[in-house]
């Protein structure tokens, strides 16, 4: 997490680290910063999952091979829990409201986001550890529960992910007007 932070700052040019002594502006590029490493996180956590679901993609393409048409709707359901996490992990709000935006975001919540942000890139080694387990239970009687549980770590990632949106609406104040 802090690296992806410090990856952002040292790439900023020298004129955000001369305005960056200007009072009242280091603030700024600071929380601009934030939200960047935000980004480039959630994009990560991003790629992980694609990355997941083609695995998922390939395992199906094996059954139908294999003769396990029976199977590939239920696989099927986890594929699509995972692009539903992708989809919400990519187009969520970054850690950071800007000045006018409707809901703010301090320190203490944006580092829990941050902690949210790495248990969700955590989690993609969950969901590979079960496509693993689905991957050696292809042919054999395991296979149900093997695809289940696949199916029970995407549940896992997204009811992770609303926590995460409830730190930016529950735990946050609305913007005064």
């Amino acid at each position: 997490m802090s690296d992806i932070l410090g990856r952002v700052m040292d790439e900023q040019d020298l004129f955000k680290k001369l305005l960056g002594k200007v009072p009242g502006f280091k603030g700024y590029v600071d929380r601009t910063n934030r939200r960047a490493a935000d980004k480039l996180l959630r994009e990560t956590i991003a790629g992980r999952f694609d990355a997941l679901g083609q695995r998922i993609s390939a395992l199906q393409r094996d059954l139908i091979s294999q003769g396990g048409l029976s199977w590939v709707d239920d696989l099927e359901a986890a594929v699509i829990k995972l692009r539903t996490f992708t989809d919400r992990v990519r187009t969520a709000s970054y850690g950071y409201a800007g000045f006018f935006d409707a809901v703010k975001i301090n320190s203490d919540e944006l580092a829990m986001l941050y902690q949210y942000d790495l248990s969700l890139l955590e989690a993609g080694d969950e969901v590979e550890r079960a496509i693993d387990n689905v991957e050696a239970a292809m042919g054999t009687e395991g296979l149900g529960a093997a695809i289940r549980q696949l199916t029970q770590q995407a549940q896992k990632c997204i009811e992770a992910f609303d926590k995460r949106t409830e730190v930016i609406l529950g735990g946050a104040k609305p913007a005064q007007a």
